[in-house]
């Protein structure tokens, strides 16, 4: 995810990428996908969902046929949480396993720990998590929202609801500073002001002083691009001081990783946000994503955001070997950047051929007895943070992680 973030939430269900899946034939006869998640360790409540997503994915290609002929065949590895195993794993994967295609990554850093191994040995490389935006590579595609997708969206509907002084809590790394940038930019496009910006560590766990604060400041809406198990505190706390029915709150990051159900309904009850995903949607996309998952692993509690974009990553990487006819990178590469579509478990996902990020409906929802109930979907809402730094039609070379300035 953007995320240099989140460790909580244990416990979801089996399916670890340790151990890679059986060849169903020899070498050549197979379509070699590699994957490198934290199926273990900190991070393995993000990890374990989106190699299950991953893996179900694969066994709906292999049900239909496979692709071009052939058996896609996962090569699986899990860092157990240890950034320096994803350099390791990238590494096995395109000189010793030597995978057509690697799906892969959790954090901005293992992200980057992975891209330019991914680069220089020409495999093609695919992130699907949430992240904060900027990165211009012709080799990668991104599937997770970015802040601008996404705070565009919240920010007007929550600041409609609650008013127009708004009190900015946020984590303090990139993802959170660039979030908070963007909150603040759209908070005074629709009108309002800023009253209060607050920035902590990921393992600040305490905020009753932040909470008296926030008091004196009384704003009309409170936003919390918080991350990690240590600042759910802050809602809980927010709950426990009697604040959540007198201030609202929103969040950037809250239910990405299925948090909420972390939260009693009385302390998540009316918190608003904005994602691709919400096991509530109502399409059949969703319904048959829900039902495939439930039959390949009994239970469908554990599914969430960063999972689903993983799902809709394979199947539009999928798509384009079968548009391209080859396994050939750069003819991929140029499938994948007609803007070709699917429609995914979250709605359509469209290439954008100019950055090479996703193109996403995004949905405002609010928390409702651990649930996230849609309120509104926007359909196709462009990566326009990203695009404005980044033009791979005229740069195709470009290799950099921008810093957008708002």
């Amino acid at each position: 995810m953007s995320l240099d973030r989140r460790a909580f939430l244990g416990g979801t269900a089996a399916m670890t990428g340790a151990a890679m899946l059986p060849s169903f034939a020899s070498a050549a006869d197979t379509i070699k996908l590699g994957s490198i998640l934290d199926t273990s360790g900190i991070f393995d409540a993000y990890g374990k969902p989106m190699d299950m997503a991953m893996r179900l994915a694969v066994d709906e290609i292999n049900a239909s046929g496979g692709l071009l002929g052939k058996q896609v065949e996962v090569s699986g590895y899990d860092t157990q949480s240890d950034m320096a195993l994803y350099s390791q794993y990238a590494q096995q994967l395109t000189r010793q396993d030597r995978v057509d295609v690697v799906h892969g990554g959790i954090l901005s850093a293992s992200r980057e720990a992975i891209r330019q191994t991914m680069r220089k040995t020409k495999t093609l490389y695919f992130y699907n998590v949430l992240y904060e935006g900027g990165v211009c590579d012709r080799n990668i595609f991104i599937n997770g929202v970015t802040p601008a997708q996404q705070v565009e969206a919240l920010v007007p509907y929550a600041m409609k609801k609650a008013g127009k002084k708004v009190y900015i809590l946020a984590a303090d790394y990139n993802y959170g500073q660039i979030t908070a940038r963007w909150i603040q930019k759209f908070v005074a496009d629709n009108g309002g002001e800023t009253v209060g910006l607050d920035f902590f560590p990921l393992d600040v766990s305490d905020f009753g002083s932040t909470i008296a604060k926030i008091q004196t400041a009384a704003p009309d809406l409170v936003i919390a691009p918080l991350v990690g198990g240590a600042h759910l505190s802050f809602f809980r706390q927010w709950a426990a001081a009697g604040m959540k029915d007198r201030i609202p709150l929103a969040s950037t990051t809250l239910g990405v990783g299925n948090e909420q159900l972390v939260l009693t309904p009385e302390e998540g009850n009316g918190i608003m946000v904005a994602y691709n995903y919400s096991q509530q949607l109502d399409t059949p996309a969703n319904a048959a994503f829900k039902a495939s998952w439930l039959a390949a692993f009994g239970d469908n509690s554990n599914i969430h955001e960063t999972a689903v974009s993983t799902y809709q990553g394979v199947k539009t990487w999928a798509k384009a070997v079968e548009m391209a006819g080859s396994l050939d990178r750069d003819s991929i590469i140029d499938a994948l950047e007609t803007g070709i579509s699917i429609e995914g478990p979250g709605g359509k996902v469209t290439v954008d051929p100019k950055t090479h990020h996703a193109v996403l409906d995004v949905h405002l929802m609010e928390f409702e007895d651990q649930k996230m109930k849609v309120i509104e979907t926007l359909p196709q809402r462009q990566p326009i943070d990203t695009q404005s730094v980044c033009d791979l039609a005229t740069s195709p070379n470009d290799n950099i992680q921008y810093e957008i300035q708002i």
